[in-house]
């Protein structure tokens, strides 16, 4: 490797030729074709690779894959080399060729006694900078992704909790109703119910269903009290017990008649009691259905959520993710807070990290309800554009000034109190959009009016 070869990259700039000549001495040329791993994550990060020519893809692993994170292809992008200044620092991805390439490997021994001996005092700085922007980014970070797994815990449990709450309620009572059910059946027999009889009463229970159901609550309970009395005047002593269920199911005077003319004397209450527990049996197995219906729908949209045992890079439906993410923090959004969706038809599958948007979903819509301080209304937009999706957040929160706008994707920027965020929401955002997808994310804030827009490639480009 020539020092011409050095000269016309930037990073060299300000270095003579004897630096120059001394640092190629201290390390060699690595050629490399497309496929070739020139280094691998969480490894000791021993050398220093700078790159002279070429394209090196920098993948991470996750824990079902390993995807491309980002990508060397300019002249002077380096890696690695982090024991010069923590003997503890690994490589934080794997490096590999996507085309043939050169790059300059140094001991990161060597680059760490070249740098203090031509630049002691930037050393001392890097040093210092480099332990104290780990440490903050590893406490911030973890922080971060416990209050999402706050959330998303709290947000899961609050949506399950009304639903698995009435499945309970609904398992008592049908226990309760089981029981009388059998204690019904156990008395006609005492009573030497006749086939016939039973055939007939069933018959009638038959033609109940849901006849109250366009009755106004007055009307119900109109005909539960007609019913009522009828019983207590045939002798039925539980008639407040049954009357709600045939009520409930249908049953008027009429059908109480045919049924007086079927079960004459002791079996009337007995014949009722069965008619009624088993129509309550019906509802209440109903209830507990749509409950347990409801407990699973919400397992599968955190499954989505989440995007557990899927692939990292799909083709998705990107509002399937926006109502996951809805759901997930439906206990923000109750109350004050009006949701409005306006999703465009004809808006194109797209190639993307789902899990990886979702938190992009996550970070802006926590960040709009807390700009609204939970009272307002919250907007979702997509549309196709001609290259892009685009997915448009809107809330009518109090809007943000030019200047903490201008710095809203700063990392470790936040407005909010301390302890309520890490400044890295719309940070992580960010880089998932521009870095991982290659789209944009821009915010258009005026008073009473704040849009957080997405452009997402509907095919990426260049494809890592």
């Amino acid at each position: 490797m020539l020092i011409d070869d050095l000269r016309r990259i930037f990073l060299f700039e300000g270095l003579s030729d004897e630096q120059l000549r001394d640092l190629i001495a201290a390390g060699d040329e690595v050629r490399f074709e497309s496929g070739d791993v020139l280094f691998r994550e969480g490894e000791p990060a021993d050398f220093w690779w700078v790159l002279i020519e070429g394209r090196v893809e920098l993948l991470r692993r996750t824990r079902w894959e390993e995807a491309v994170a980002g990508v060397m292809d300019r002249p002077g992008v380096w890696a690695g080399g982090f024991r010069a200044w923590s003997d503890q620092a690994g490589y934080l991805a794997t490096g590999r060729g996507a085309s043939p390439g050169v790059m300059l490997r140094v001991p990161a021994e060597a680059l760490g006694e070249r740098a203090r001996a031509w630049f002691p005092f930037g050393v001392h700085l890097i040093e210092g900078f480099f332990q104290t922007v780990r440490n903050m980014e590893a406490l911030s970070r973890q922080r971060e992704a416990l209050a999402a797994l706050g959330t998303l815990a709290a947000g899961l449990a609050h949506e399950i909790n009304n639903p698995a709450s009435a499945a309970v309620r609904a398992a008592g009572a049908l226990q309760d109703t089981y029981d009388v059910l059998l204690s019904s059946l156990v008395h006609l027999a005492e009573r030497s119910l006749s086939a016939g009889q039973f055939i007939a009463i069933d018959t009638l229970r038959r033609e109940l269903g849901m006849g109250t159901a366009s009755m106004s609550p007055l009307a119900a309970a109109d005909r539960e009290e007609a019913l009522a009395g009828w019983l207590e005047a045939h002798g039925v002593a539980t008639a407040w017990d049954i009357a709600p269920a045939l009520a409930a199911a249908g049953a008027d005077m009429a059908w109480c008649e045919r049924a007086g003319q079927i079960l004459e004397g002791s079996t009337l209450e007995s014949g009722l009691e069965w008619v009624a527990s088993t129509l309550s049996a019906t509802v209440l197995l109903s209830e507990v259905k749509e409950a347990t219906d409801r407990v699973s729908g919400l397992v599968a949209t955190m499954k989505s959520y989440a995007q557990l045992d899927r692939a990292s890079l799909q083709l998705i439906d990107v509002t399937e993710g926006i109502d996951s993410t809805l759901v997930m923090l439906g206990q923000k959004l109750q109350g004050g807070v009006t949701v409005i969706r306006d999703y465009g038809t004809g808006v194109p599958r797209i190639e993307a990290h789902p899990a990886e948007l979702n938190q992009v979903w996550t970070n802006i819509v926590e960040n709009a309800i807390d700009a609204m301080d939970a009272t307002g209304t919250l907007r979702i937009s997509t549309r196709a554009g001609p290259e892009h999706v685009i997915i448009e957040v809107t809330d009518t929160g109090p809007g943000m000034p030019p200047e903490v706008q201008a710095r809203a994707f700063e990392a470790f920027y936040t407005t909010k109190d301390v302890g309520k965020g890490a400044g890295l929401g719309l940070d992580i955002s960010r880089r998932i959009i521009v870095e991982r997808h290659h789209g944009q994310i821009t915010i258009d804030s005026r008073p009473g009016e704040t849009v957080l827009r997405v452009h997402l490639p509907c095919r990426r480009e260049n494809r890592q």
